[in-house]
């Protein structure tokens, strides 16, 4: 928690000097809330730090990009992903056939929803599987319990593909039907 002395930054449990007066670090935490007012010191809160997995570096003005981007270098040339091979006989990094991609919000939301359903439905594999090898019925609620995950995968694919925005993103409900 910083606190403001004019135009510098107590910090918490930190002595500070003002006005010639020598204030040892637990005053803050001592003095009273007139005692703080009389010197001038207010408390201001830390600003926000927007979410990460949305913005970079936790700054609201600084979005990540949405759509997936091929690289290039700073002539415009392409960028390729790097896999080891062999130049003059020795073993060194050369460029792959495939395109260096980095994967925008859209793709990597997309990812993880295809994970998460994934995972959900791991839990009763055994019963697809039991039932494609031995003809055991699947209970109805599991059945059923399935198709909602599919359902709610192919859902949410679809609204962050629609997406034009970040905070439109951020706007979808990710959570999956539980059992």
């Amino acid at each position: 928690m910083p606190f403001k002395l004019g135009t510098r930054t107590i910090q918490l449990d930190t002595p500070f000097t003002h006005n010639d007066i020598q204030y040892p670090a637990n005053w803050i935490r001592l003095a009273s809330e007139e005692d703080k007012s009389a010197i001038g010191l207010i408390w201001e809160a830390d600003p926000v730090r927007a979410d990460d997995r949305f913005y970079w570096n936790g700054d609201i003005n600084h979005p990540k990009a949405l759509e997936d981007k091929e690289e290039s270098d700073e002539n415009g040339n392409p960028l390729y992903v790097k896999v080891l091979g062999i130049v003059d006989g020795e073993k060194a990094m050369v460029d792959s056939a495939e395109r260096l991609v980095t994967k925008g919000l859209k793709s990597v939301f997309i990812a993880n929803i295809k994970h998460n359903a994934g995972s959900i439905l791991a839990q009763t594999d055994w019963m697809v599987i039991r039932k494609a090898e031995r003809n055991v019925n699947i209970p109805s609620d599991v059945a059923t319990y399935r198709a909602s995950i599919v359902a709610k995968s192919e859902e949410l694919e679809t609204a962050i593909t629609a997406v034009t925005s970040v905070e439109q993103l951020i706007a979808i409900d990710l959570s999956f039907p539980r059992l």
